[in-house]
């Protein structure tokens, strides 16, 4: 099967876009109540190694890590040698060194998400879009005080002109062909870990109608007498 060119007519690709993933520190992971946190931590860690995938430009950004802590661990192991833009400043773009980073990926198109939505996502994104970036706000990966806030800042940036979306669309939008077979099997994988019913569905298939063995995860290994011969 040929492999159609992704077309973009409005649509995200991998090369015509950026990341940014903000504050994800366990100070900011601690109030989050509009999503459950173990939810939003397997859907961060999926959509970082998607990006990773698809060679994204990443950016990773701090805010007082004295205070905030680390950033998160499972995210820094899926981009070792990025070291993580530090800032007093709430606001990401009031930080020289955040907006010197996204200009030097080239894109104008900025993937965001992050903790707080109503403040280090909210802010960024409202003043990029005022400097001409077009923003995406990836709303599965976003969290907040509660559901109220959460939605009364999705709904802020949305008429600042953000367009908001989810984490496996995103995905899906930049594998886009199934024949792309140079990321279909590392999608595929991605899938299977993070991706909840999706995922069971594709094991099911794989085992079940392709008769392959289970899907073996680093550093995970089935107990013996629950492997079929």
């Amino acid at each position: 099967m040929k492999l159609q060119p992704r077309s973009e007519k409005g649509l995200l690709t991998p090369d015509n876009c950026a990341v940014a993933l903000i504050d994800y520190q366990p100070q900011m992971f601690f109030n989050v109540t509009n999503i459950d946190r173990k939810t939003l931590m397997n859907n961060v860690v999926g959509f970082g190694k998607a990006a990773k995938i698809f060679d994204i430009p990443v950016i990773l950004s701090t805010v007082a890590t004295p205070f905030s802590g680390k950033f998160l661990p499972q995210l820094q192991a899926i981009y070792p040698d990025y070291k993580p833009i530090e800032r007093s400043t709430m606001n990401a773009w009031d930080d020289v060194n955040f907006v010197a980073a996204v200009k030097k990926t080239g894109r104008r198109k900025i993937v965001l998400s992050g903790l707080w939505t109503e403040v280090c996502v909210a802010f960024p994104t409202i003043q990029a879009i005022n400097d001409g970036y077009e923003v995406y706000v990836v709303e599965d990966l976003c969290g907040d005080l509660n559901e109220h806030i959460h939605q009364a800042a999705i709904r802020r940036v949305e008429q600042a002109g953000a367009k908001p979306l989810t984490w496996i669309q995103l995905m899906l939008e930049w594998q886009r062909d199934w024949a792309n077979k140079e990321t279909y099997s590392a999608v595929m994988d991605v899938v299977k870990a993070h991706g909840g019913a999706y995922g069971a569905g594709v094991e099911y298939y794989i085992t079940m109608i392709e008769d392959a063995p289970p899907t073996v995860y680093p550093g995970w290994e089935a107990p013996a007498e629950l492997v079929h011969s």
